[in-house]
């Protein structure tokens, strides 16, 4: 007589619930990767331009007196420009930016500083790692790339009398940009770098102000001053951050050696490490709950049989 056999073993079976709680892991991976993996691509990005406006500063520097136009020729002209610049800027209420007021002469803001990918100076803030390239203007665009420089402000090479203002956005979830810029103290110092020349600022005063309160904004007779601004309380933008620095005189060697090099940022991405082992270990937690899930639904099988 024919023995009677059994129902056979189910080999791998999530079950329903094991799929759901896969789901809401890997949408909470998601979630907690986007930030972090968005500014580190961003900060590439911009790590890449900033490298692109160093190599032309280091070509420009080597060639010969037959090129168009010289790093110290665009220096000068941009410090021609300056002392023609009738200077004011006034920071509105809700909204994301200053807005300059100066009268300038003629409409060549535009070509003054104006490098590969449109990059006009660099900026580096160390005590935030902020290492940012900074661009003509205060549009969407360029602030959705890096810095904006204000126009209506003295452009950044420095001089006597000069204040350029230097904006960036904070908050924004796909990059870092100025969203610590409330954690810069009195003595750190920040580095423009402009067509190869150093800038080198120390903070003086940092002070959240209301929107009617501009005249910090503007030049002071003899004194070279660049301010950082950037929105204030998060989400609302109803008050200005400003971080005011003046220039360091002579330049210290350190930041002159340092100038040029390639962006450090983005750091080592540990946030990809640590994603991957928590997708891993949701793999591994599908992997072994379809067995057991499996060998659940043949113990039934089985009882169901006898």
């Amino acid at each position: 007589m024919r023995s009677r056999r059994g129902p056979r073993p189910a080999r791998w079976r999530p079950g329903l619930l094991t799929w759901v709680a896969a789901g809401c892991a890997l949408i909470g991976i998601g979630l907690l990767t986007y930030t972090p993996a968005a500014s580190w691509l961003h900060q590439y990005e911009q790590s890449r331009l900033i490298d692109a406006y160093n190599r032309q500063a280091l070509a420009e520097q080597e060639a010969s007196a037959d090129r168009v136009e010289t790093p110290d020729a665009a220096l000068s002209e941009a410090a021609s420009y300056n002392e023609k610049l009738s200077f004011g800027a006034i920071v509105e209420a809700n909204t994301h930016v200053p807005t300059g007021v100066g009268d300038e002469v003629g409409s060549e803001y535009w070509d003054l500083l104006n490098g590969p990918a449109e990059i006009m100076s660099r900026i580096r803030v160390p005590s935030i790692d902020v290492d940012l390239p900074v661009y003509h203007g205060t549009s969407d665009v360029a602030l959705l790339r890096g810095a904006g420089h204000l126009r209506g402000t003295s452009l950044p090479v420095g001089g006597p009398s000069t204040h350029a203002v230097i904006t960036a956005h904070r908050g924004l979830a796909e990059a870092t940009m100025f969203t610590n810029l409330d954690r810069v103290q009195v003595g750190d110092r920040f580095t423009l770098e402009t067509f190869g020349e150093v800038l080198v600022y120390e903070v003086r005063a940092t002070q959240v102000v209301a929107p009617e309160e501009s005249q910090s904004l503007r030049a002071q007779e003899g004194r070279d001053l660049v301010t950082l601004v950037t929105c204030t309380p998060l989400g609302i933008n109803s008050h200005r951050i400003l971080v005011l620095g003046e220039r360091v005189l002579p330049t210290p060697e350190q930041d002159v050696a340092a100038a040029l090099r390639s962006s450090e940022l983005p750091r080592f991405p540990w946030w990809a490490v640590l994603s991957t082992t928590a997708l891993l270990c949701t793999v591994g937690f599908v992997w072994r709950a379809g067995f057991r899930d499996a060998g659940r639904d043949h113990g039934r099988s089985l009882d169901s049989a006898g």
